[in-house]
């Protein structure tokens, strides 16, 4: 592997996989508001994952989800404990 080509660390919505990016926001939308974590804690969530050396391609190596969605209920955790 090329040492200078490195995975993109940008989130799904950020991938240009616009079908797979409406369909998870389409999916958190429909989540009860007791389900949702709050929108500052979502937004920290996110920002942790955009961090992570494990988010590639908007996909966490760890886990195999879609940082977007897991962030996105009140009781899921990061894989790595970040958060």
């Amino acid at each position: 592997m090329n040492e200078n080509i490195r995975p993109c660390r940008c989130l799904l919505m950020e991938t240009g996989r616009q079908d797979i990016a409406a369909d998870i926001k389409a999916r958190i939308e429909k989540l009860s508001e007791s389900e949702k974590a709050g929108s500052a804690e979502y937004a920290a969530r996110l920002e942790t994952c955009r961090a992570c050396e494990h988010l590639s391609d908007g996909t966490c190596l760890k886990c195999g989800c879609y940082p977007e969605f897991r962030a996105a209920f009140a009781k899921n955790r990061c894989p790595l404990k970040k958060w």
